[in-house]
């Protein structure tokens, strides 16, 4: 009954200063609905990742280059440090690795890749474009499609075909709305065939695959650009479960094939599907913290504007504090009462931040999803936990100082005050 009536006490102050306590509102609120829309956006931008990761399939296992750790110890080993430091390009992944960790009995079909960048013309147009190279399995690996004439194949790799398959904007770019296909395209000062048109895909992890120009791997790697290592490797699974321990068998293999002893000097990196959710999860998880810490500091902002609005409410209440402690209100009873007021000023604040909070990530969705990314609308409900832990809290702790000042008040000063 005490609380109860402490309640009512508070919302009698705050309903006869209503200007007053809407200002001081107004600074919650604004924190509270930056917490509601980072751990909103948090999950929209997860949800966007984890699709964008999902369009290359669940059920599989990347290999890419990687430069190992450079030891140190000695004057050869300093050299090393700062040839690396200055940049080195790790040449050791190759088609033979692909072949071996297809063997695995948990690995199924998967391609090798490697990328450079050209200038591709056909007749009077020319676009600067990236030549993505990669193996014939690429489609049934990636979950890619063709919406036009067929992919290269295995013979076609092996033959160093000169021949390529467009992404749908660089088909657009080069011939409009013109048949591409047995068109040739030139490059690198050589001619390539048409054979296909990829099936629009989007940009996926910041890369538009569609502006992509696809050629078989070994025809980039021999006639292009002079080499027989590529950037990396992608394999499905037959076994997601298993996905731990094949990467493991991988990374065994691997250091045979490149005569590693060491784990710590891999030139190599292996992540299978259940990785990158891992990676993503601790990148987000710092990313809400982050932006979390931003939000804070409005939020004492807001907290300040409670400490002020307290002040001002212990002092134009003097002679009713010295009246209530000449009858009996004890230290406690005084605190409490003007804790409780604090504390209901935050709450407000957090109850109207909240539902703006809301209102403004469904904004976000409804924009985001308008300009084509594949965004969710979804308030997890640590987020109102924590909007309304962080308003009491804000709220007790800004309170404590005025609340400490009034229940200390000698109850006959209080009383000559009018």
């Amino acid at each position: 009954m005490f609380i109860i009536d402490n309640v009512k006490t508070s919302l009698r102050s705050m309903r006869s200063n209503k200007l007053r306590t809407i200002l001081t509102v107004l600074g919650i609120m604004i924190g509270i609905a930056g917490i509601i829309i980072v751990y909103s956006a948090g999950e929209g931008i997860r949800a966007l990742l984890l699709s964008q990761m999902e369009s290359f399939g669940t059920n599989i296992v990347q290999t890419e280059i990687k430069v190992p750790t450079s030891k140190k110890g000695s004057a050869g080993d300093t050299q090393s440090s700062v040839a690396l430091a200055s940049g080195v390009q790790v040449t050791t992944l190759n088609i033979n690795d692909l072949e071996d960790i297809k063997k695995i009995d948990n690995v199924g079909n998967g391609y090798a890749a490697i990328m450079t960048q050209e200038k591709i013309s056909y007749e009077s147009e020319a676009r600067k474009a990236i030549i993505f190279g990669v193996g014939s399995e690429y489609l049934s690996v990636d979950k890619s499609k063709i919406a036009e004439g067929s992919f290269f194949n295995e013979e076609d790799d092996k033959a160093l075909a000169q021949v390529v398959v467009l992404g749908s904007k660089m088909k657009d770019k080069l011939f409009g709305n013109s048949d591409a296909i047995g068109k040739y395209v030139s490059f690198h000062n050589a001619k390539f065939k048409v054979i296909g048109i990829m099936a629009k895909k989007g940009a996926v992890m910041s890369m538009d695959f569609d502006d992509f120009v696809y050629v078989p791997v070994r025809t980039l790697q021999k006639k292009i650009l002079g080499v027989d290592y590529v950037s990396y490797m992608v394999h499905n699974l037959i076994d997601n479960s298993r996905s731990a321990d094949t990467a493991e068998q991988i990374r065994f293999l691997l250091r045979e094939n490149h005569n590693i002893s060491d784990p710590s000097r891999d030139d190599f990196r292996v992540s299978s599907m259940d990785d990158m959710m891992d990676m993503l999860d601790t990148v987000m998880s710092v990313l809400t913290w982050l932006l979390l810490a931003i939000v804070v500091i409005s939020l004492l902002v807001g907290g300040v504007g409670i400490l002020n609005i307290m002040y001002v409410v212990v002092s134009e209440r003097t002679s009713e504090i010295g009246l209530r402690k000449a009858v009996g209100a004890t230290y406690g009873d005084i605190m409490i009462q003007f804790l409780v007021e604090s504390a209901m000023i935050s709450l407000l604040g957090a109850l109207v931040g909240v539902a703006f909070g809301v209102f403004l990530s469904w904004l976000i969705y409804l924009g985001a999803n308008a300009a084509g990314f594949d965004w969710v609308f979804k308030v997890p409900a640590k987020a109102f936990v924590v909007s309304i832990l962080f308003s009491l809290i804000c709220g007790i702790f800004f309170g404590v100082y005025p609340a400490r000042k009034a229940a200390a008040m000698d109850p006959v000063e209080a009383l000559r005050k009018e």
